[in-house]
């Protein structure tokens, strides 16, 4: 009779990082269980990340383009209503059919489910704490533990989230009006797209960021005309400005700030999102007792090229190890981890793990920035090729933005790509698999692409790069 209580392999969260192991270790044989303190599968990605960020995204362009671009088309639409409780059922079924997806293929790669805190006493023991106040808790063995909890939003001491007036992503996802006036703290991927929801939906929307741009990090070009774009749709923009509180003037809440010249803001708001980027989370876990090394400031797991923690048999991925907190970085790693326990070659390169902003126009990157290259001495060259210019773009009337592809000045290696466009976000798939295939810009210029389509902008980027794109002076 098998032993319900002793596995291969206990993943411990059930985020896409988490989830797409255990299945990989299923396929590989392994007998496997994974552990979930939500009701539902999926982490914070599925259930209140990427996936109804998205939902949301999506419905709200669909509410503007029909507010501002039908009559263009010749669609003539007499009154348009806003139900936010229906946009909001929507959202949420979206959400559901996802993590029950992720549920069925638990099942079907026959994963053991358990749902619970769970806490790691020694090497090659998890114990599940039930969350009710029994008492009652699970004990379970495995060979190889990982630790897959991801990351929850960081607070500002001088701005506690409430739940009310200043919230995090997750609230920010289910307003169930559209705030007058939203105040977004931090001007990242996140902040920017809830930003772009609730603008869309009739919302004055003003983001407050202590660097001197938006995305910072990302290639400038792309944050300079993110940045035009979307004050052309009404968003408002204060930079290198530093947020010092909320304050109330009667019944009025002022969101507090300082420019870098010493100007004093105080920003009306109804709501206050903060999005200031996201911390590790490994609360309950016991690491410290167990002794698993950490990065002092961040809190990062360390691990080394298994994957594998300073405690033999425990393993970690995704959110909680160094490198971007992205899902598909997460799934890779977990993909990597995985095979290395099975002594397989996992691989994950992290010279092409490609960022996107999903506002509109989508932003899109992967590999170096010009400022990087420059900053590291590394001759290069590069084409850029704008939306304007192309058939397909000018057909959606969607020409913002451009396409910019970086390459070595001697090899021609594509060292980066960046893209402000419509559906940058497939678009960069493309440059992806060129980069993680060494292709050089030639490679890609020589490429054929079909015609109409929004992706002969990178050909031409590509063609650009030696001075030769065929559709522009």
């Amino acid at each position: 009779m098998a032993d319900d209580t002793k596995y291969d392999l206990i993943v411990i969260g059930s985020g896409p990082g988490g989830y797409v192991a255990a299945i990989r270790s299923a396929q590989l044989g392994m007998k496997t269980a994974i552990i979930e303190k939500m009701e539902t599968l999926g982490g914070t990605c599925l259930n209140i990340g990427c996936i109804p960020s998205k939902a949301l995204l999506d419905s709200s362009e669909f509410y503007q383009k029909i507010q501002k671009e039908s009559t263009a088309h010749g669609i003539g639409i007499p009154k348009i209503s806003l139900d936010i409780a229906e946009l909001l059922k929507r959202k949420d079924g979206v959400v559901t059919s996802f993590t029950s997806g992720v549920e069925s293929l638990m099942k079907l790669n026959k994963i053991a489910v358990f749902r619970g805190v769970a806490s790691i006493p020694r090497a090659g023991t998890v114990v599940i704490a039930s969350g009710k106040k029994t008492g009652s808790a699970t004990e379970l063995s495995a060979t190889h533990i990982l630790i897959a909890t991801g990351s929850v939003p960081v607070e500002l001491p001088f701005l506690k989230f409430d739940g009310t007036t200043v919230v995090s992503s997750t609230e920010a996802l289910s307003f169930d009006h559209v705030p007058e006036n939203l105040a977004v703290v931090g001007a990242g991927a996140i902040g920017l797209e809830l930003g772009s929801v609730w603008m869309r939906l009739g919302a004055r929307v003003t983001v407050v960021e202590l660097m001197p741009n938006i995305l910072p990090g990302w290639d400038s070009q792309v944050s300079r005309t993110l940045q035009r774009e979307l004050e052309k749709e009404g968003m408002q923009f204060h930079l290198g400005a530093k947020v010092s509180g909320v304050s109330k003037k009667g019944k009025v809440n002022l969101l507090t700030a300082e420019t870098a010249k010493g100007e004093k803001l105080e920003i009306p708001v109804d709501r206050i999102l903060v999005a200031v980027g996201r911390r590790v989370f490994t609360d309950g876990l016991g690491l410290e007792t167990l002794g698993v090394k950490r990065e002092e400031k961040s809190g990062r797991i360390t691990v080394d090229e298994r994957y594998e923690t300073s405690v033999k048999g425990v393993f970690a991925i995704g959110d909680v190890i160094a490198g971007p907190m992205l899902a598909h970085k997460a799934e890779d790693e977990g993909i990597a981890a995985v095979e290395r326990m099975a002594n397989i070659h996992g691989h994950v390169n992290y010279g092409t793990v490609p960022g996107v902003v999903y506002t509109w126009p989508e932003a899109a990157m992967v590999g170096k920035t010009e400022d990087s290259l420059k900053q590291d001495g590394v001759p290069y060259k590069k084409g850029n090729f704008p939306f304007r210019l192309n058939g397909r773009a000018l057909a959606m009337d969607a020409t913002a933005g451009f396409a910019k592809i970086l390459a070595h000045e001697t090899t021609d290696r594509i060292l980066g790509v960046h893209i402000v466009g419509p559906w940058a976000s497939d678009l960069i798939a493309e440059a992806v698999v060129a980069m993680e295939f060494s292709a050089s810009a030639e490679d890609l210029a020589r490429t054929m692409h079909a015609h109409p389509t929004l992706s002969e902008v990178m050909k031409e980027a590509a063609l650009s790069v030696d001075g030769r794109a065929i559709h522009s002076k």
